[in-house]
């Protein structure tokens, strides 16, 4: 059985929760939802077991932090014998327009600081990641208080035609692999 670990970047507590910053909890909370199995709180995350066809998925919330995401990336892999090309990491991207959709194999962090942290305590950005566009309604020096703000009514209608195309999206790359996930998500996600 092929074992994937499916990563969602975003800060822990209630004051974040429906934040822009925490797409990827948003999907990996979805996920579980559409599969009826829950969360529990383990070392540096929250984890949830699911199972699809012939593949055994880790889902992973971690626990310590978007600037910390590394150490629960790297523990969790280890722990479950996961090998890093069955890892995706779900995270916001303010470079792209609100529910856009990119799946890619590797790339740089983009100043994204989940994603620089593993990338330094992994030692690599060879891992795929699918980032959710959120948008850049923003005037210069309040990115921050932008991606830590709550979506708009308007996004949230966004959100809602997205996510469960990202739910499908994470049981396609585990089930069919990354360059034919790409293919199907990298065109059909586009707003």
């Amino acid at each position: 059985m092929n074992k994937f670990l499916i990563v969602g970047l975003g800060n822990i507590g209630a004051e974040y929760h429906n934040t822009r910053h925490n797409i990827g909890f948003r999907i990996l909370d979805a996920f579980c939802e559409a599969s009826n199995i829950s969360f529990e709180d383990r070392r540096y995350g929250y984890i949830a077991h699911a199972k699809v066809k012939n593949a055994q998925l880790t889902l992973l919330k971690p626990s310590t932090y978007m600037n910390l995401s590394g150490m629960a990336v790297r523990y969790w892999l280890k722990q479950e014998n996961i090998e890093l090309e069955n890892m995706l990491v779900i995270v916001d991207d303010i470079a792209l327009p609100c529910g856009t959709l990119r799946l890619r194999g590797q790339g740089s962090d983009g100043g994204h600081n989940g994603l620089k942290n593993i990338a330094e305590l992994l030692c690599t950005q060879q891992y795929a990641r699918l980032r959710f566009g959120i948008g850049n309604e923003f005037s210069k020096g309040a990115q921050v208080n932008y991606v830590l703000s709550n979506f708009s009514e308007d996004e949230e209608k966004i959100l809602n035609e997205q996510i469960p195309i990202c739910v499908s999206l994470i049981k396609d790359f585990c089930l069919q692999g990354l360059a034919r996930t790409m293919n199907i998500y990298n065109t059909k996600g586009k707003k």
